[in-house]
């Protein structure tokens, strides 16, 4: 049977939305009712990506190099190029790096940043290119609420003042500290913060409690100290770490402190994919 040329291309088309009716029909059946959260493996750095059921999506962090756009291109539908919100928690290369080349590539609708100032060629290419693209830029300040339907939040509990246009040098311990909510379900996303910020959301009488703990600065023995842990009350801690690190991340007091929990690491266990439903989560290789 000899097909023409039109038919062929016909078919050819047919075919063509076949296939995207089926990939979107399994995007949508993964996503169902389920949050989503992955920290990825992007070597010694922290980004970790956050879906809810309606498809908004949230990037926190970028990791040191290009390796996030892999890591979201598989998390991703292959016709998504836009990102709800991105999350600096801080201006240090191995959280930055990443999110430079996911605002080249990627719509993003805002930007969450602690607004401390560096005098680096990164960080100058990071503020040009969030002028050139126009995406607003929001400060991050304890008591921001991110309300993102469906019972589901992004809290902002720390830093305590706003840091916008601030000279620091020690950034690490100024990095936003967010819990992510729904329903019953909390994760606390810490930056790289130290004990003394540790202690001051204690002090303070933050609720800390929450189900994921994503441990600060790499698993440094600067910070997670057993106060902070038992504020947190976590059942699974993540350490987003690079595997035979030089700094010797993480360390053996910090595992040590962890022992009556459990413990990923993306350095040992690549990325972490993780689904809620409100109640209760799942861990999926």
């Amino acid at each position: 049977m000899v097909i023409q040329k039109k038919q062929k291309i016909g078919f050819l088309i047919f075919l063509f939305l076949t296939t995207i009716v089926v990939w979107v029909f399994v995007f949508t059946q993964e996503s169902g009712k389920f949050l989503k959260m992955e920290f990825f493996d992007v070597g010694q750095g922290d980004a970790e990506f956050i879906e809810t059921p309606q498809r908004q999506q949230i990037l926190i962090d970028g990791g040191p190099d290009m390796s996030v756009l892999e890591k979201l291109g598989r998390a991703m539908p292959f016709y998504d190029r836009y990102i709800d919100l991105v999350i600096l928690t801080h201006p240090e290369t191995d959280h930055l790096n990443g999110l430079i080349e996911v605002l080249k590539r990627y719509n993003v609708g805002a930007v969450i940043t602690t607004g401390i100032i560096r005098d680096t060629q990164e960080y100058k290419e990071w503020i040009g290119l969030l002028e050139e693209k126009r995406i607003p830029v929001f400060i991050a300040k304890a008591g921001g609420i991110i309300d993102l339907g469906d019972n589901i939040n992004v809290n902002i509990i720390y830093p305590f003042e706003n840091l916008a246009g601030k000279k620091l040098s020690d950034t690490n311990n100024n990095s936003i500290v967010s819990q992510l909510v729904y329903g019953n379900f909390e994760a606390l996303f810490t930056g790289d913060i130290e004990k003394s910020a540790e202690n001051k959301l204690i002090s303070a009488g933050v609720n800390l409690n929450s189900d994921i703990l994503k441990i600060a600065h790499h698993g440094s023995k600067t910070s997670t100290s057993d106060a902070f842990l038992r504020a947190v009350n976590a059942i699974l801690a993540v350490i987003e770490v690079g595997k035979d690190n030089s700094y010797g991340h993480p360390h053996q007091e910090v595992l040590e402190r962890l022992k009556n929990l459990n413990i990923l690491q993306t350095g040992k266990d690549g990325d972490i994919k993780i689904f809620s439903d409100g109640l209760s989560f799942e861990i999926k290789k």
